[in-house]
C-alpha cells in the first residue's frame, strides 16, 4: 500500500493535449492526494481516469469564493491536495495565484509538480529568440484596452509569448502589427495533439492569414523582439537636440532626445551643454 503523502498543497502540470505527456510522478500524485481541486471536473476526470486515480474532486476555479478558498487552506495542515487546471501548469493563466498565496501565509507546505506547459512549449518550437522572454497572457478584448497593453510591452528587447483563441487570433494579429511593426511572429496551435502546427511569418501575414480562416483550438502567439537599433550619429543628436532646446532646459531636452533616440542620456546631456 502506498505511503501517504505529506499534507501540502500539490500544484500539479497536467498535459496540453496529449495525455502521454502526463509525468508518473503527477499521475502518482493523483492517486495518493486526499483531493484533487479541479478547474472542470469534467475535464479532469479523463486525466484521473488516465492516471487510475480514483481521488474525490472538488470544483475550484476564477469564480470561487473566498470562503470555499479558506475551507481549502484551513485542511492543507493535515490532508494532501493536488491543483490542477484544465490543461498545462496551473497558475499560467489560470485560477490558483490566491490559493498558492494564502497556503504559503498560512504556513503550509507548497509542492511544485512540473510538466507541460503550452507557453513554453510554443517558444521553444518558434524558431525565435529563448534567451529573453516575457509570458504576456490575453491581451484585452476591447480595442483601445488591447492598444494600450501593447504599447506598454512594445519597446521590451524580449520575445513575447500571449495566449489567444481562434476567433479572436487575426484581430489580435492586426493589433499586434500595427503596434509593434513588421517582426517575425509565429502562431502555434494544437500542441501536442495530431493537427499540431506552428505557423511562422511577420504579423502582418499571420494576420491576413487568419482573418480568410480563423482557426480553431488553444492558440499560442510568438513574437520575435524589436530590431536592434543603431546608435544615432552625432549629427542627427544634434539636430534633434537643437529642435528640443528651442522648447526646454537643457537637462530636459537631453532627456527626451534621449528617449527618442535611444542613446545614454549622459551623451545626450553634454552634447546639449555644448549647444545650449
Amino acid at each position: 500500500m502506498d505511503e501517504p503523502l505529506p499534507p501540502g498543497l500539490y500544484v500539479v502540470a497536467t498535459p496540453i493535449g496529449n495525455l502521454g505527456d502526463l509525468s508518473p510522478r503527477a499521475a502518482d500524485i493523483l492517486r495518493r492526494a486526499d483531493r484533487v481541486l479541479a478547474e472542470d471536473k469534467r475535464v479532469s476526470a479523463k486525466l484521473l481516469k488516465h492516471a487510475g486515480a480514483a481521488t474525490p474532486m472538488t470544483a475550484y476555479h476564477d469564480h470561487s469564493s473566498e470562503a470555499e478558498r479558506d475551507a481549502v487552506v484551513a485542511r492543507l495542515g493535515s490532508a494532501a491536495i493536488a491543483l490542477v487546471s484544465d490543461a498545462g501548469t496551473p497558475l499560467i493563466s489560470d485560477p490558483g495565484f490566491k490559493l498558492v498565496r494564502a497556503a504559503r501565509a498560512a504556513g503550509h507546505a507548497v509542492f511544485t509538480v512540473p510538466g507541460p506547459c503550452a507557453a513554453i512549449a510554443a517558444l521553444a518550437i518558434s524558431g525565435l529568440a529563448t534567451d529573453r522572454f516575457l509570458f504576456v497572457g490575453f491581451l484585452p478584448p476591447k480595442a483601445k484596452a488591447r492598444a494600450d497593453a501593447i504599447a506598454e510591452v512594445a519597446a521590451v528587447r524580449a520575445t513575447l509569448v500571449l495566449y489567444e483563441s481562434g476567433p479572436r487570433l487575426a484581430e489580435s494579429l492586426a493589433a499586434l502589427a500595427e503596434g509593434l511593426g513588421h517582426r517575425e511572429a509565429a502562431v502555434a496551435r494544437e500542441l501536442t495533439k495530431l493537427h499540431e502546427e506552428c505557423v511562422a511569418g511577420t504579423l502582418g501575414e499571420l494576420a491576413a492569414r487568419y482573418a480568410a480562416a480563423p482557426p480553431r483550438g488553444e492558440i499560442v502567439i510568438v513574437v520575435g523582439p524589436p530590431p536592434e537599433q543603431s546608435e544615432a550619429s552625432d549629427a542627427e543628436l544634434d539636430a534633434a537636440l537643437d529642435e528640443a532646446l528651442a522648447r526646454l532646459s537643457p537637462s530636459r531636452a537631453a532627456a527626451e532626445v534621449a528617449e527618442r533616440l535611444g542613446v545614454a542620456r549622459k551623451r545626450a546631456y553634454a552634447r546639449a551643454l555644448q549647444r545650449a
